[in-house]
């Protein structure tokens, strides 16, 4: 249960999101992302998909912490590290970029 919770805080860190940031971007409330915290309780599947999308992960990503990454060269984790801190809107300005190149 604390393992989610934990793994929500750190993803919410390496985007430096507030609780605030992750409720926006994700379609919940703030206040049902600060009652997991508070009660300890895990987020639905459904929920934590949610968050997942905010994320721009997938659950199994979300799941499988860094084991997707293993095959990776260090440029490539910092890449897939720095793409997921960006929001969508700039995701697809980096993808039309690519594109272009």
């Amino acid at each position: 249960m604390k393992d989610i919770l934990n793994r929500i805080t750190k993803l919410r860190q390496e985007r430096k999101w507030s609780e605030y940031e992750l409720a926006k971007n994700s379609g919940l409330t703030q206040s049902t992302i600060s009652t997991w915290y508070r009660k300890d309780q895990v987020p639905t599947i459904p929920t934590l998909k949610k968050v997942c999308d905010a994320f721009g992960i997938t659950l199994s990503q979300f799941f499988a912490e860094g084991e997707e990454t293993s095959f990776l060269t260090s440029e490539q984790k910092e890449m897939l590290d720095n793409w997921s801190a960006l929001s969508s809107q700039q995701q697809r300005a980096v993808l039309e970029l690519l594109k272009s190149i």
